[in-house]
Order: structure tokens, then C-alpha cells, then sequence
């Protein structure tokens, strides 16, 4: 019951209740989805409120129904190698990272077998990318460790020493995060690229994480894939940023509270979307507001 009213408090807040031993979970397991997927990786809610999915090994988009999980179409199927990533923009464009094409393919629609990018940008095995708020798309190069800010087509700034990094992603701020997996640490630059920060404190645990989300409240929701866990950071706690909560046991599983690979991560409201990758499936966290 102590770790219900927890859980309540925190919704209510934006805080998260710390037990004596530890952060506790952040949410409560809700749903998961069945096992028709290949390696999903990162995902994002759409315009039309479904959930779109890097399926990687699937070289497509899946979109799966945001309330069932359900598979209910399938985008670009074959066409798309290696997918990793998925982004959109507040004008429903959309990025996607193909890193067996070494480009993110910008769409300014998302939809149909074969849909037809308006953009090809080059970005060496790209594992991250995301459309911004001012309308430059940011690709993480992930093969040359280059961070490359794209605006109209051109690119007009980069950021070099990240090698193997996957997500990028865009906070409450309009500043960038970077999930710079080999080096066990989360990045954040400014949108010109100037590094703001780094957590890479051990008490976050970082194994290898892949892909983040920003809550509204600016908290980073990390996929901490060869730790089996989600982890909910406070970027702005105390003594270089704070862990507030833990989903995963730390052990590869399939279950409540047990993931195998989690990869990525998306947030809508109360509801957490995880791509439970080894498992080829999404599962749902929520935090229940009466």
C-alpha cells in the first residue's frame, strides 16, 4: 500500500518516492503486446495517436494500436534495413534512422507499402534521430560518432566522440539529450550543439543504455538495454542528477517487472511504452490518477 500511495504522490507532483534500500519501481506493469516482432527498437506515438515502431530486423514500421498493442498496419515493409528509429515532428514529418542504409529518410508522411521520402540525409550507421521543435532534424551518426544537425538539407553543425550512440532526443528545454551507450553515459548539448551536460555518475548504473524519453515534467526515461532495465533520472537532482525509480530486475526476463533487451521507450500521459526487444514485443507501464 506504501508503494501505491508512492506512486500516486509522485503523478500527482512530478516526484518519486525513494525507498531506504533504493529507487522502487516508477510505474505499474499495465499490458503487453503479442510476440509478432522482429527486434522492435525505438518507438513514437503518431499524429493519429498509434504507436509506430523501429522494427529492425523486420526492416519496417510497425504500427500497433496504442490501447491493445495489437499490430494493425504495417509501413515500408522490406524497404527500410537495419531500422532503428523513429521520430516526429510537431508537422507529422517524420525521421526515420535506417542504419543499413547509413541515412536518416525524412517523410512528410509516414504511411502506405511504400511511402517516398522528401529528404535523404547521410548519417554513417545511424541509430537516432529526431525532428526538433525549430524544425532542424538531428542525426546521431552512430559509425562516425558524429552528432549532425541538419536544417533545409544542409547540415550546419556537428559534434564529434560519440561513437556507438543511439538516441537523441528533444527536452521540455529544447536542448538535446544523447544516449552514448558505449560510454555508458547520457549527454546533453544545446540546440547549436555546445555540450550542457553529462551523467555518467555509477550510481545510475549505466550498462548500456540505448534509447530515452522526456516526461513533462523533464525527467529522462532510459532504456538501459544490457542492464535489462528503465530507469527514471532526474537531470536536475542533486549531486549530478538524481535516480529516482527502476522497471527490471537486472536480469533478462519476460513478465511483469522483466524485460529481455529493453530498447525503446516511448511516454504518452500516464502510459510508458517499452520495446521489449528480445522478447519482440511492446509492454505497457502506467501510473493509475483516480
Amino acid at each position: 500500500m506504501r508503494w501505491f500511495l508512492s506512486l500516486m504522490f509522485a503523478a500527482a507532483t512530478g516526484s518519486i518516492a525513494l525507498a531506504d534500500d533504493g529507487p522502487r519501481p516508477f510505474a505499474s506493469f499495465d499490458l503487453a503486446g503479442p510476440s509478432v516482432l522482429n527486434d522492435p527498437h525505438d518507438l513514437a506515438i503518431g499524429p493519429d495517436g498509434r504507436l509506430y515502431v523501429a522494427d529492425k530486423f523486420g526492416s519496417r514500421i510497425a504500427v500497433l494500436d496504442a490501447d491493445s498493442l495489437e499490430l494493425v498496419e504495417v509501413i515500408a515493409a522490406g524497404r527500410l534495413p537495419g531500422v532503428h528509429d523513429v521520430s516526429f515532428g510537431s508537422d507529422g514529418r517524420a525521421a526515420v534512422a535506417v542504419t543499413g542504409l547509413g541515412a536518416v529518410m525524412v517523410f512528410d508522411r509516414l504511411e502506405g507499402s511504400d511511402p517516398k521520402p522528401s529528404a535523404i540525409l547521410a548519417a554513417p550507421r545511424t541509430e537516432g534521430a529526431v525532428i526538433h521543435t525549430n524544425g532542424t532534424i538531428y542525426a546521431m551518426a552512430s559509425g562516425t560518432g558524429t552528432l549532425v544537425a541538419y536544417k533545409d538539407g544542409t547540415a550546419v553543425a556537428a559534434v564529434q566522440g560519440l561513437f556507438g550512440a543511439h538516441d537523441v532526443a528533444e527536452d521540455r528545454d529544447g536542448n538535446l539529450w544523447v544516449a552514448d551507450n558505449f560510454s555508458r553515459r547520457l549527454v546533453k548539448f544545446a540546440p547549436d550543439l555546445t555540450l550542457l551536460q553529462t551523467l555518467d555518475d555509477p550510481k545510475f548504473g549505466f550498462a548500456g543504455p540505448r534509447y530515452l524519453d522526456v516526461d513533462p515534467f523533464g525527467r529522462l526515461v532510459v532504456a538501459d538495454q544490457d542492464a535489462h532495465r528503465v530507469l527514471l533520472i532526474d537531470p536536475d537532482g542533486p549531486n549530478g542528477g538524481s535516480l529516482l525509480g527502476v522497471l527490471g530486475s537486472g536480469l533478462p526476463g519476460k513478465g511483469p517487472n522483466l524485460f529481455d533487451d529493453p530498447e525503446g521507450v516511448a511516454i504518452d500521459g500516464n502510459n510508458y511504452y517499452i520495446a521489449d526487444s528480445d522478447n519482440n514485443r511492446i509492454v505497457r507501464y502506467t501510473i493509475v490518477v483516480n
